[in-house]
């Protein structure tokens, strides 16, 4: 019997075998859906807000002016200090405004030492003239001298007061409570001299305007928004205001809108705004520029989603939620559904709060939206989705750990 068939066929048999298992361990293995964290979105109210840059200015400014000429003698503040209403500031020379008040007492007591001969000279011609010793002329011409010394007696008692006044202006006071700023002039100056010389300004600052304008435009969606009911405005005194410092921090006292400006800015476009706020530490000052947030209103039905997942391409923004993805099969060529999948989701963003986007549509109550792992997220691609975690502590947004609590 010859081996060499037997040998062949048991060869044939058995490359074949070790080509079988060779197909066997090519066959792809299709790996698994990555995991997503999700959250599930339903409409809400969310505050209006507008972020605006807006400049601090003092509750009251009032400049402290030399009120009548003279040298200055004395300044009697720490510069930079807080003062009172009526506190000495500053020293003008009185001397010669004494002087002057000297004078006009004098002119005064002339003045009615004149009234005293006059009126008994008037008296003694009302006296005379029924027995004919005078002419009825004499007595009009006495009656009349009385009635201009009496005259000259008011004038002179009008100087008197104007120079008491005066001579009190040579002590200069502050109008109000506040900061006193730099002194203006120096001691020995001649102020007041045809003009009333500026010496310093105080500042209260206890309180504070915050200055900051909205552009029209914003203005005209916000009133329509309100129109359509999907909006709710707030009374100007009962809007808030809240203050962001240059470092990112709240100030921390909130603030009320007490103007809004009638007219628009032609150069600008924007209508101007102001708030006042406490100030009790005095943290803010004037000219400072800060971050406004006032809250004009609520919007009604809207999405809150983290900011980390609302993606931008060159169209629009958008976001990817948990859905039916559509594919075509390379086989067949015909649509195949993926029942939960990575969908592209086109939304429309109105403005930032907090953490969140307030999304205005593209969205509907119940929508799936993924905050985590959305790099690994493909776009009709099948994913195991979960709720997501909470980001930890200094977790990278980029890696697709937004805020997750704040879209619930």
């Amino acid at each position: 019997m010859n081996p060499l068939p037997l040998r062949s066929s048991l060869l044939a048999l058995g490359l074949a075998a070790a080509l079988a298992a060779c197909h066997k361990q090519e066959a792809p293995q299709q790996p698994p859906p990555p995991e997503v964290g999700t959250i599930t979105v339903q409409p809400q109210n969310a505050p209006l807000v507008q972020d605006q840059v807006g400049r601090v200015s003092a509750f009251r400014t009032a400049d402290v002016r030399a009120r009548v000429p003279g040298i200055l003698l004395h300044r009697l503040y720490d510069e930079g200090t807080d003062v009172k209403a009526g506190q000495k500031l500053f020293q003008i020379d009185p001397q010669p405004l004494k002087a002057e008040l000297d004078a006009q007492l004098a002119q005064l007591a002339s003045a009615r030492a004149s009234a005293v001969n006059a009126k008994a000279q008037a008296d003694r011609a009302r006296g005379l003239i029924g027995k004919n010793y005078v002419s009825r002329q004499d007595l009009d011409t006495a009656e009349a001298n009385q009635r201009t010394a009496d005259a000259a007696v008011k004038q002179a008692e009008a100087n008197v007061q104007s120079a008491r006044i005066n001579l009190g202006f040579t002590d200069v006071v502050s109008p109000i409570d506040g900061r006193a700023g730099q002194q203006q002039v120096t001691e020995g100056a001649l102020v007041g001299q045809n003009e009333t010389t500026l010496l310093t300004q105080v500042d209260q600052l206890d309180k504070v305007y915050v200055n900051f304008s909205v552009s029209v435009s914003d203005l005209d969606a916000m009133r329509r928004a309100a129109a359509a009911g999907a909006a709710t405005l707030s009374p100007t005194d009962q809007t808030t205001v809240r203050i962001m410092l240059p470092d990112g921090s709240d100030f921390g006292e909130a603030g009320t809108l007490d103007f809004s400006s009638a007219t628009v800015n032609p150069q600008t476009g924007t209508v101007s705004l102001r708030a006042l706020l406490n100030n009790p530490d005095q943290r803010l000052l004037p000219g400072q520029f800060v971050t406004v947030k006032a809250t004009l209103g609520d919007l009604h039905n809207v999405f809150l989603v983290p900011q980390a997942a609302v993606l931008r391409d060159a169209n629009d923004a958008y976001v990817m939620v948990v859905g039916e993805g559509h594919v075509k099969d390379p086989q067949t060529g015909q649509d195949k559904t993926i029942p939960s999948a990575a969908v592209h989701r086109s939304v429309k963003t109105d403005r930032i709060v907090g953490p969140n986007w307030i999304v205005t549509g593209g969205l509907k109550p119940g929508d799936q939206i993924i905050v985590q792992g959305l790099p690994k997220a493909k776009e009709n691609a099948p994913v195991k989705a979960s709720p997501a975690q909470a980001a930890p502590a200094g977790a990278s947004t980029a890696a697709g750990a937004p805020h997750a609590a704040a879209g619930q």
